[in-house]
């Protein structure tokens, strides 16, 4: 566990990432959720719906450590223009963010906020929510080919044992990861909203599948860049559907 917490988040000091804390990346992104939904909650009590947004989406920026917005930059940078497979995966490489990425960051960040400030704080469906995007992290990693060796998600896909031809470990099943992360994201969705935080967990799903699928069009598989963009994406979709008028 003190793997995924220190990878996913800037807690659990310097360890190195390894296959195995891909298991726990649901129960932590559900912990993650939950923080930032009761800081949301909180702050509610405080200040304006607009405020509290604002210090909830702070909030998670500091309790993530910046890396899945990172991601979604570079992810943004390197799928969106054409370009070729080959020079796609260099511009997402590379530290500096181009023009794709700051408009997808700022529009995304903008979308979130709208959300926020559009409705109730829920700090149960928050936790679902955030449950959900690293359990889709963890299913991607031990599912799709790994398009960079070498690049940040290594650790998790290629320490342990030897890739076949498509870039997958075999003998890593995601369905442990998938299963815990379901359960748990189900339970807390309906506990939070009923069937208006199932809709929102669906909306999430279809979203990282998305993500997924264009990914694996243009660059064939996945990357460190691309777990973070489907995350935020997808949390982005079910945060817009929590706070859909129904």
């Amino acid at each position: 566990m003190r793997r995924a917490l220190a990878f996913l988040t800037p807690f659990g000091g310097a360890v190195t990432p390894s296959p195995a804390a891909l298991a726990w990346f649901p129960p932590v992104g559900a912990v993650i959720g939950l923080a930032v939904g009761g800081i949301w909650w909180l702050a509610g009590r405080a200040w304006p719906a607009a405020a509290a947004a604002a210090v909830a989406l702070a909030a998670d920026v500091a309790l993530t450590g910046y890396l899945h917005l990172d991601g979604l930059a570079d992810a943004a940078d390197g799928l969106c223009p054409p370009l070729e497979p080959d020079r796609r995966l260099a511009v997402m490489a590379d530290p500096s963010v181009g023009a794709f990425g700051v408009v997808t960051v700022g529009v995304i960040l903008l979308l979130r906020f709208g959300a926020l400030a559009s409705t109730r704080a829920t700090p149960l469906v928050i936790g679902a929510l955030w449950c959900g995007s690293r359990t889709a992290m963890a299913v991607i990693a031990r599912t799709l080919p790994y398009a960079r060796p070498g690049g940040l998600a290594d650790a998790f896909v290629g320490t342990q044992g030897a890739a076949d031809e498509t870039g997958r470990v075999a003998q890593r099943s995601p369905v442990v990861p998938a299963l815990v992360g379901l359960a748990l994201a189900v339970c807390l969705a309906f506990a939070g909203r009923r069937a208006h935080g199932l809709a929102a967990l669906g909306a999430e799903a279809v979203a990282v599948g998305a993500v997924v699928l264009l990914a694996r069009r243009r660059i064939g598989g996945f990357t460190g860049d691309v777990l973070g963009a489907a995350g935020v994406i997808g949390e982005t979709a079910g945060l817009l559907v929590l706070a859909a008028k129904w």
